[in-house]
């Protein structure tokens, strides 16, 4: 049994793979607290594999999206395999880096959250990672160039914090675009489903 926050069709938001129709897997639970997360972890509901699937296969899909809280916790090669042979999807996953992830995941994001790019790699366990999605909050951002799971294919995303006061918001979006245009490593991430204002 596996606790589910949600499953849910939308378009994919953010990164490389923004505007791709998905169906969106919320764990509930994660090992770090981020001021800025979206996910109620006390909410969820336990769902065993066949569920899930059967959940996942009632919305037309181009992949299937693991997201938290921090779903490497709850997930390992069996559910993967389950997934993929079920429904012919390919898999992403959304991941904070913490923990070693299982093998067939398609898509990696990797989203360090505060404080691991002065840790470094004593807290990167993911191997590599397809697109590193950092969210701006005015840190230093040459140390993310450091952890174990960057190379020199992985795309460098750099996404403006969300906050619900606008004046604050426009601030933090305007701060990441100078960012971005001052560093042409970094490649600017938004969260689309917000100005669309879907899930």
């Amino acid at each position: 049994m596996r606790k589910i926050n949600e499953i849910f069709h939308s378009i994919q938001g953010e990164g490389c793979r923004a505007g791709v129709p998905s169906v969106f897997i919320r764990f509930s639970g994660c090992n770090l607290k981020c001021g800025f997360c979206d996910t109620r972890h006390e909410e969820g509901k336990l769902m065993n594999d066949e569920e899930i699937i059967n959940e996942i296969k009632k919305y037309p899909a181009s992949q299937i999206v693991l997201t938290g809280g921090e779903p490497s916790l709850f997930i390992d090669e069996d559910f993967v395999s389950k997934i993929k042979n079920s429904t012919g999807l390919p898999i992403t996953i959304e991941t904070n880096g913490t923990t070693v992830l299982p093998k067939g995941i398609d898509w990696v994001t990797v989203s360090p959250k505060s404080g691991m790019q002065e840790r470094g790699d004593a807290c990167v366990k993911v191997e590599h990672a397809n697109e590193l999605k950092v969210v701006d909050v005015g840190q230093d951002l040459e140390p993310y160039f450091q952890l174990k799971c960057v190379g020199n294919d992985t795309v460098m995303l750099l996404q403006p914090c969300y906050v619900e006061d606008q004046t604050e918001r426009e601030k933090n979006t305007r701060r990441t675009i100078r960012r971005v245009m001052s560093d042409p490593r970094w490649r600017l991430s938004l969260q689309t489903h917000r100005f669309l204002n879907i899930k």
